[in-house]
């Protein structure tokens, strides 16, 4: 088999795929919108920080010397084995379709649409020999 017939067979499938997963971030009910921060949601549906997590983000701020106060920003983008990818970035704003989880004094930004995928995790902090990173356990 040649690998141009190999790149014509496959590529209908990663097409597909793509499709599909980004008409399930654009079809989410979370698409609402409010002009009014989202309410807090119940215990089942919180996204809970570990204590390394919280410690982490402390040393993050600290060590930084930064002069506005820095949260971790969680999202969810097509991509990824299963199609999707968790993605952590630090921010220092709140959008009006955020939901703000605040754990030890540090806080947890998440957008509706990444919200309806995580809500129930708990994000925490891993160190191993090959990389440190910001986890999301389901």
């Amino acid at each position: 088999m040649s690998r141009s017939s190999l790149i014509l067979r496959i590529t209908p499938f990663f097409t597909s795929r793509i499709r599909q997963n980004h008409r399930l971030l654009n079809s989410s009910s979370a698409l609402r919108e409010t002009s009014s921060p989202s309410p807090s949601p119940s215990l089942d549906e919180a996204i809970y920080l570990t204590d390394n997590c919280v410690r982490r983000m402390k040393e993050l701020q600290t060590s930084e010397g930064l002069t506005e106060e820095k949260m971790l920003r969680l999202g969810v983008e097509t991509g990824g084995c299963s199609g999707f990818q968790y993605v952590f970035d630090l921010d220092s704003k709140i959008n009006p379709d955020d939901r703000v989880f605040e754990s030890g004094g540090v806080k947890l930004v998440v957008d509706n649409i990444s919200y309806d995928f995580v809500k129930g995790a708990t994000v925490d902090y891993v160190e191993e020999l090959i990389r440190s990173a910001f986890v999301l356990k389901q």
